[in-house]
């Protein structure tokens, strides 16, 4: 009977310092895996351009309107950011915010009641429209393009045809002279004097929501699940992630974003388009897209759905001030977007050959 083999000594490749999460990383490591890098690097880019291009770029007046217009854009493409970190998109947000505004202002008007309640019967039906979203997306397992298809094109007809119904015409009647609506507009448009400049409400709504993303995103539970689900939905549910659930909350957080910019689409203008909001949810997944998040879900961040709305915001007002035709403005965003995407792949490839 023959002595069974000795045991093999472990070196220091088969102790502790093995385990995958023990292993240092180099800080370019770490850098190359943020899937924000290549936004960053496209932003620079946009703001050096436009800094030569336009000569009235730099002024402080000058970029607080960017940042306006990047907020506007930025309070919707962080929700629709984490949602499509969770593998699914939503083509209703546009018309959505649309809608969030329509409620607000016909039902303050129709009920002559303070705005307030048109503002709250608001919350409740925005986030009723995200809930079916989510309910129906889990319940049939159809792709999540075919279902908030369908919810565009029927809050897109309902915007319309309730407007026209109630109203008598495509646009909402004023309700500036009732009651609550200063104090709304107060919330949700009204503008910050800092140090002699002037900034809009939403860019402070949209930095809490940035905070807010990053935080559930890296800090929690329900983060992890949002990448996992994302990442690979059966294998997710397979180590008790709850799926469901999580996709549901997801969309629910796409129609709270849609419920703010409403309300500021409404208190700005007093009056609301029943037209308006087609085409924006393009401009929203644009902005995530650039911010790195992969269309197949899984990954990206919420500060790089907030850089992609600052180049939005950059190419968008920095085109008027350099003097250029408008026209341009899809070229150059569409540029942008192919330029990011590629630039993104290639920082992730980086970042998976050097892991």
């Amino acid at each position: 009977m023959s002595a069974p083999a000795p045991a093999t000594p472990s070196g220091p490749a088969d102790g502790p310092a093995a385990d995958e999460r023990l292993i240092t990383r180099s800080p370019l490591k770490k850098l190359l895996g943020r899937p924000e890098l290549g936004a960053v690097v496209g932003a620079v880019a946009v703001f050096l351009f436009f800094t030569f291009a336009a000569d009235s770029f730099l002024q402080l007046s000058s970029l607080t309107t960017v940042l306006y217009a990047a907020s506007t854009i930025g309070i919707m493409a962080v929700p629709v950011a984490l949602l499509m970190i969770g593998g699914e998109f939503d083509l209703s947000t546009g018309v959505a915010v649309t809608s969030s505004a329509l409620i607000s202002s016909m039902f303050s008007y129709q009920m002559t009641a303070n705005v307030w309640v048109g503002v709250g019967v608001s919350l409740l039906l925005t986030l009723a429209v995200g809930l079916f979203n989510g309910v129906l997306l889990t319940r049939t397992r159809l792709p999540s393009f075919i279902i908030t298809l369908g919810t565009f094109l029927m809050l897109t007809g309902l915007n319309l045809g309730l407007t026209k119904l109630i109203s008598g015409t495509v646009s909402t009647k004023s309700i500036a002279d009732m009651e609550g609506f200063d104090s709304a507009r107060v919330v949700f448009a009204s503008t910050l004097t800092v140090g002699g400049v002037h900034i809009k409400i939403t860019v402070l709504w949209w930095i809490a929501l940035v905070a807010v993303a990053t935080w559930i995103l890296l800090r929690t539970r329900y983060g992890n699940w949002i990448f996992a689900a994302g990442g690979d939905a059966d294998a997710a549910r397979a180590v008790g992630v709850p799926v469901r659930a999580t996709k549901i909350g997801l969309y629910l957080g796409v129609a709270l974003g849609a419920w703010i910019s409403g309300q500021h689409l409404l208190f700005s203008f007093d009056v609301v388009q029943s037209g308006e909001g087609v085409g924006n949810e393009l401009i929203y997944i644009i902005a995530a897209v650039i911010g790195g998040c992969l269309i197949t879900g899984g990954y990206g961040s919420a500060i790089g759905s907030a850089i992609g709305a600052l180049i939005f915001g950059m190419t968008s007002k920095g085109i008027v001030y350099a003097e250029w035709n408008p026209d341009w403005f899809k070229f150059f965003l569409g540029a942008m977007l192919l330029l990011a995407t590629l630039l993104n792949h290639w920082v992730r490839k980086r970042a998976e050959e050097t892991a």
